[in-house]
Order: structure tokens, then C-alpha cells, then sequence
């Protein structure tokens, strides 16, 4: 067996030669491997591009043609406010763009037991409120300033406080953690804040009065809303907003299967080759969601164009498009005069390398039967004669 496993190490990638060694059913006879591997060697070679194939002209048709037929739509979740998902043509666009600021980030935040299973219900809500972010402006009921001493004086709503296990020490804490310069004193039903600078402007107090308003005093930062769902047999908690680095340190969440939306994120939380993956897994799901069909691999291409310098970048004229060696391939996306005159400054050349220059000086194009050339005499003699 091992022997016949061996003889195609040459011919398929190890992984492919890894998968059948595991997937091998016990006791398979020589005969019958033989076939198997015979089988994935002619799969394996009907699937490979031929030299010279324009494989990203043929990704971007596969993926812009169904691109076409996708919908401008957005889901809302029922009865929960701000709770809404980006879906179809806009989330490509998100995607592809390579969008620092969503218009909808969202989390899928997976749990360890017992809070998965959702046996202990009260334990899963009790956990998701300490997720939610809780700004000060949620558990108070009025902001006033007295305007004889300039003190902002904030009423606080005990039974908001009570359903989130607040106490007025921590809400203290967490103002005087994210406000310098001030003085809090603690009325029981109310905080007075006083600044501790002698000169007292009522412009100043104003300022400081809306900026307290979002001042975080519980939760995680960034997560607006918080929605136990039922996958399955398992319970997850799907969010409004995102924040990946804090929320993976909770000893709730299960790190290997929480995920986020927002491609930089995670690639500033777990490396490139998982922002690659995520790429795929995000455009993917639009796709299969949208009902229409296409091969992974023109996915798996446009991920690794937008990965490959080892930095996210969105194929726009200030991701990937800037970095192509090519004056010619940069001057035709967009702005050309610019690209142009920055080359010429520099005494920049272009080598004629690729398809779009070629078209653009009317010359054959170097795909397909434009990949071969023809040489008369070998270039190294023709140098030494």
C-alpha cells in the first residue's frame, strides 16, 4: 500500500496524498487503491490551469457575472433595534473594497459549556448583558450642570443598575479611568463631578458634560447589542458591533470558533492567513446565501491578491492596484495623468511584462499561445558573439 502511495509522491501535492492516507478505508486491497489513486491523478490534472491561463480574467467573470444577479438587500433581525446584517451585492463591495468602517460589523461570539448548551438560561442572559457595552447616558436619567459652581451632576437609574450588577464604586472607577482632572463625589442617587482646575468656563462644563455621556462603565467597547440564538443544539450570541481582541479574552468564549465580520480585525488579532481564510468564508457565504455557484478557487484567487504583500489590501487604486510594478497597468484603473507624471519624475520603466500593457502599445499579449517566444540564436551566445 505505502508502496503505491509512493509512487504518485512526485505527481500530487502532499496534502491531496495526506487526505487519501486518512480517508483510506482498513484492509483495501492494491487493485482497488490503484484505481483510487488513478482516479485523483486524473481529477487532479483536469483541474489544473494550463500554462499561460488568464486565471484572474476567468475569477472575475465567475465571480462578477452571478455578481449581477445579487441583491441590494439588508436582514433585520425582529424586534431588536440596530441589529441589522449587510447582505448581497453590498457586502461583496465591503469585502472586495477592503472597508475599514462596516456599515453593519457584527460577531458570532461561540461558547463553552455549560452556556452552549443553554440549559442554564438565566447564566447565557446574565452573560450576554456583561458582553453588551454599557455607556453612562444607559443608566442615567438626567445630565445637569449647576452653573454657580460648574458641577455636572448625574442621576443615575437604580434599577438599570441593579439588572446589570452596577454598583456607584464602579461606575466612579470607570469614569475616573477615562476622565483626567476631575473630582467625583457620590450622592447615593447621584455623582457630582468638579473639575479639579481653578479657571471654571460653563463652555468647558458643557463639553464635558456630552463627552461623560459615552463614557463605557461596563461591557466590552464597541458591542452595541447582544442576541442569545439558537444553532443547532448549541446557543450563540450574535452582536451588533465588534471588538475580536476583548471579547476572545472572556473565559466563556470558545477562541477557535468566534468570529467577527470586519477582515481587519482579525487580521490584527490572528495574523494574514486568517484574514485570507475570512475572505473566503465571508464572500462564500454571500454567495451561497444568494443561491448562485462558484468554484472556491476564483474566491481562493481574489483572497490571496488582497493578502499576498502580507498587509490587507482592497482591490482599489489604493490597495492592490498601487502596487503593480507596471506604470501602464496603474495608469489604466484610474487616474492615468497621476500615475504618468509620478513615473516619468522618478525615471520609472516599464518592462511590458503583463496583458493590460501590452494591449494598451498594441502588441501580443504574453497568455496563452502569446506565452511562447521565438529566439533565432540562444540569447547567451548571441552575447558572447
Amino acid at each position: 500500500m505505502a508502496d503505491i502511495i509512493s509512487e504518485y509522491e512526485d505527481r500530487l501535492p502532499i496534502k491531496i496524498l495526506g487526505e487519501i492516507k486518512n480517508n483510506l478505508p482498513k484492509g483495501i486491497s492494491d487493485s482497488k487503491l490503484k484505481k483510487i489513486m488513478e482516479a485523483v491523478y486524473d481529477e487532479y490534472s483536469n483541474a489544473k490551469a494550463h500554462p499561460g491561463e488568464s486565471v484572474g480574467l476567468i475569477a472575475a467573470e465567475s465571480i462578477g457575472e452571478p455578481g449581477t444577479q445579487m441583491t441590494l438587500n439588508t436582514f433585520h433581525f425582529a424586534g431588536v433595534a440596530e441589529m441589522n446584517v449587510t447582505l448581497g451585492l453590498p457586502r461583496i463591495i465591503e469585502i472586495l473594497d477592503g472597508r475599514k468602517e462596516l456599515d453593519n460589523p457584527m460577531m458570532e461570539i461561540y461558547l463553552k459549556k455549560p452556556y452552549a448548551s443553554g440549559k442554564k438560561v438565566e447564566e447565557l442572559r446574565h452573560l450576554a448583558l456583561q458582553i453588551k457595552e454599557t455607556k453612562l447616558k444607559d443608566i442615567s436619567t438626567e445630565f445637569t450642570i449647576n452653573i454657580a459652581d460648574f458641577t455636572i451632576e448625574v442621576s443615575l437609574d437604580k434599577d438599570k443598575m441593579k439588572e446589570i450588577e452596577l454598583t456607584n464604586s464602579k461606575v466612579m472607577d470607570a469614569i475616573l479611568k477615562q476622565l483626567k482632572g476631575y473630582n467625583i463625589k457620590d450622592n447615593k442617587d447621584s455623582l457630582v463631578l468638579k473639575a479639579r482646575s481653578k479657571e471654571d468656563v460653563f463652555n468647558d462644563a458643557y463639553k464635558t458634560k456630552e463627552k461623560i455621556k459615552g463614557i463605557t462603565v461596563k461591557g466590552i467597547k464597541g458591542i452595541s447589542q447582544v442576541l442569545p440564538v439558537k444553532r443547532e443544539d448549541e446557543f450563540v450570541i450574535i452582536t451588533a458591533g465588534s471588538n475580536l481582541a476583548d471579547v476572545l479574552q472572556l473565559e466563556e468564549v470558545d477562541a477557535y470558533r468566534t468570529t467577527t465580520n470586519n477582515i481587519f480585525e482579525i487580521e490584527q488579532v490572528l495574523g494574514i492567513e486568517a484574514a485570507r481564510q475570512s475572505i473566503i468564508n465571508e464572500i462564500f457565504k454571500v454567495i451561497e446565501s444568494q443561491g448562485l455557484n462558484v468554484d472556491v478557487r476564483h474566491i481562493m484567487l481574489v483572497a490571496d491578491t488582497m493578502c499576498v504583500s502580507g498587509t490587507l489590501k482592497g482591490i482599489t487604486r489604493y490597495g492592490v492596484v498601487s502596487d503593480k510594478s507596471s506604470v501602464l497597468a496603474r495608469a489604466s484603473f484610474e487616474t492615468p495623468i497621476k500615475h504618468i507624471i509620478n513615473a516619468a519624475l522618478v525615471g520609472e520603466v516599464d518592462n511590458l511584462d503583463s496583458v493590460v500593457e501590452n494591449v494598451m502599445v498594441n502588441q501580443p499579449v504574453p497568455i496563452g499561445t502569446g506565452l511562447p517566444s521565438l529566439a533565432v540564436k540562444a540569447p547567451q551566445k548571441a552575447k558572447e558573439k
